[in-house]
């Protein structure tokens, strides 16, 4: 693993940040049906219950995560995306379990995610499940689908 020098809040003001979120919304609408595509645009960032990490290389951006607080209590894992220069790294561990970790302090319980289905979503599933996270039901505002599947990671 190429180690990651550090994780930062970011904001979409920043270039590389844009131009990543751009690469996670071109895979997201090329992997999933469009009724189904639930990544945030460039506005789904300013959400003041809503924090975005990086994870930088140098002055590279590796990968962003972000944690929407739905309540005082459960936290949804959002736009989870490695640079694809980045990729086989560890750098989407690094950002999940640093994810994990802020919201345990947060005092959040549970930890939800929305994802499809597909060899696109295979490896995200993997780091997920390996983490503890195990498929339940829709959560917030999401409806059950054939595509779409939940994930929670109870913290409590």
């Amino acid at each position: 693993m190429t180690q990651v020098m550090r994780i930062d809040s970011i904001t979409t003001e920043q270039a590389a940040v844009r131009d990543l979120i751009a690469i996670h919304l071109a895979g997201m609408h090329a992997s999933s049906p469009p009724e189904n595509v639930f990544a945030l645009d460039l506005s789904g960032y300013a959400k003041p219950n809503l924090t975005l990490w990086g994870a930088w290389r140098g002055e590279a951006l590796a990968g962003m995560i972000a944690l929407q607080r739905l309540s005082a209590t459960q936290g949804e894992i959002k736009s989870m995306r490695t640079h694809p220069d980045h990729l086989r790294l560890g750098i989407a561990r690094l950002l999940l379990d640093h994810v994990i970790d802020v919201a345990r302090g947060e005092g959040i319980r549970r930890l939800s995610l929305e994802t499809g289905r597909g060899d696109a979503f295979e490896p995200a599933l993997t780091l997920y499940r390996a983490r503890g996270f195990v498929n339940g039901d829709a959560f917030s505002d999401y409806k059950p689908s054939d595509f779409s599947q939940f994930l929670h990671l109870d913290l409590a």
